[in-house]
């Protein structure tokens, strides 16, 4: 990726343990639309192994700009509702190693 600036989001949410499985299960449209958008190399939402109200976040996106056109005005309030804490960092990579 010599050139160019791929932007990862990564981090975590916290909700109550027992409203991940339904939290997660709101989710799987968001992955499904968010791997289907232009510029997503990747994109997951996930449970954390050992901690039962953590939910790990993962995006690689080719570009800002397709990043703010399917992020849009975020979650659902369904979602926002059930986040108790959010730990949520974007970078920019200017170089990438295999």
């Amino acid at each position: 990726m010599v050139g160019t600036v791929m932007i990862i989001v990564a981090g975590h949410v916290q909700v109550a343990p027992e409203g991940r499985e339904a939290y997660l299960r709101d989710c799987i449209a968001v992955v499904n639309a968010g791997r289907a958008a232009d510029g997503c190399l990747d994109f997951a939402i996930s449970p954390d192994l050992v901690d039962p109200g953590r939910i790990n976040i993962h995006e690689r996106w080719t570009a800002r700009p397709e990043l703010e056109a399917f992020r849009g005005s975020g979650p659902p309030p369904t979602q926002q509702d059930a986040m108790l804490a959010i730990a949520v960092e974007e970078f920019e990579v200017a170089e990438a190693r295999q």
